[in-house]
């Protein structure tokens, strides 16, 4: 079989029903949903074959062109709208109409492609082995690898005293490497809630056929299928807790994509953080240089900005916005069928993609070249009046006050005014030791 053309459609009658009606947003099915189902059609192919269910030349017929669909040879041959009919049926039709007319003479799209299945099992079990497989394969390393490079920032800044805020004011100092350890623990975490999710995302509707019931299909179907797609692919996918529960809704993809919100709102703290400290370089706090990517203005000469945190904010809401899409499809399962399954699918797939992307791009061009102003961030420790807070056990929390209090007044050190009323040098300088009060355990 050889790669066809755009102009030699081998799509049938159902697709082109679909393209027609069908004409929303110019956005197909996301690919790799595609490639998955697929994979299951070559599986099911095979699979039935072995039940002695379908003759074993045309099953492998069958399979062989699957196989080319689902390496991607065929991408063009998916025109659907993404914003179609909920539960995907029209895909499905797409994929068995394709995979027929490759296979050649005597396959027939719905008894033999289709054999042993329903859109209503198979369409969402491609979903949910497409978020699967992107999400181990593609985000979880990628946020490895941002968690990676701000854990090594946090060990060459270990020793970078800095003023601490709370609130946006001067709080009791911290280390520059103190602050990017908690990012990198953000972002670990972040990962840990993404697998965390993935192991009901592997729990698959397949074999329940149109209801749940499993009618139309043999007992042995599923678990051959499945084992077949574990052997060929490495992803693991398990049977459904019950058939219904997985048939009736999609709370597996709404947990992933919580999951992924959660990382989106972790990567929106860290990148506004990293652009607040890179403010400047005169009138902002100038604690660390963010690497100098491209000019930062068409009109003021030598200005850069924080480019890459910008696009790590962009992204998150975006994110945040799909989540919120993929919530209110989740909702969407009236008795046997969740009927928003394209929806979450298109919502879902772009989330794993912006994350992924997004951490990869943040490691690498901005993370990895960060650099500390040592002598800013000193200055600003030292200038902080929320030192005084090591002297409550010395002189108590309201003498501390007033020192504060007569300190930002008169625009003076803490230091100056604590000596002014009466504190003496030896426990200004035990009380006052930066490098001890940031690690006073």
């Amino acid at each position: 079989m050889t790669d066809q053309t755009v102009e030699q459609e081998l799509w049938g009658g159902e697709t082109r029903k679909a393209v027609e009606n069908f004409k929303v947003s110019g956005e197909r099915v996301p690919a790799p949903v595609v490639h998955w189902l697929a994979r299951i059609k070559a599986a099911a192919a095979r699979t039935n074959a072995e039940l002695g269910l379908l003759d074993p030349e045309l099953a492998e017929r069958i399979a062989s062109a699957a196989d080319e669909v689902a390496g991607g040879q065929h991408d063009d041959q998916f025109p659907i709208d993404v914003f179609q009919t909920g539960s995907g049926t029209s895909s499905n039709m797409n994929a068995n109409e394709v995979i027929a007319n490759l296979a050649g003479d005597g396959v027939h799209q719905n008894d033999h492609v289709n054999m042993g299945q329903s859109s209503n099992d198979v369409f969402p079990s491609a979903v949910h082995l497409a978020a699967l497989a992107e999400a181990s394969d593609r985000l979880i390393p990628a946020l490895e690898q941002l968690s990676a490079a701000l854990a090594a920032k946090a060990d060459e800044f270990k020793d970078v005293v800095k003023a601490g805020r709370t609130h946006l004011m001067d709080a009791v100092p911290v280390t520059l490497g103190q602050e990017f350890g908690g990012y990198a623990a953000q972002v670990r975490l972040g990962a840990d809630r993404v697998r965390d999710a993935l192991g009901r995302v592997a729990q698959i509707p397949l074999g329940g056929t149109a209801t749940g019931t499993g009618l139309n299909t043999h007992p042995e179907f599923a678990q051959r299928v499945r084992a077949k797609l574990e052997q060929s692919t490495g992803v693991q996918a398990g049977p459904p807790a019950d058939p219904f529960e997985a048939q009736a809704n999609r709370d597996a993809l709404v947990e992933l994509s919580g999951a992924l919100k959660v990382v989106a709102v972790s990567l929106t703290k860290i990148a506004n953080d990293l652009a607040l400290m890179g403010s400047g370089p005169r009138t902002g706090l100038s604690e660390i240089a963010l690497p100098e990517l491209q000019k930062g203005s068409s009109i003021m000469p030598g200005k850069v900005n924080p480019v890459i945190p910008e696009v790590v904010l962009q992204v998150s809401a975006q994110v945040i916005g799909n989540d919120t899409a993929i919530t209110i499809g989740g909702m969407q399962g009236q008795f046997e069928l969740n009927v928003r399954v394209p929806l979450i699918a298109r919502n879902l797939l772009q989330s794993i993609g912006l994350l992924t992307s997004a951490a990869t791009l943040f490691a690498e061009k901005c993370v990895n070249g960060i650099e500390a102003n040592e002598e800013v961030n000193l200055r600003h420790a030292e200038s902080t009046p929320a030192i005084a807070t090591a002297l409550n056990m010395e002189i108590g929390y309201d003498k501390a006050t007033e020192i504060v209090k007569e300190a930002v007044a008169s625009r003076r050190t803490i230091r100056e005014v604590a000596l002014e009323k009466g504190v003496d040098e030896a426990t200004l300088d035990r009380a006052l030791d930066l490098r001890k009060m940031v690690r006073p355990s």
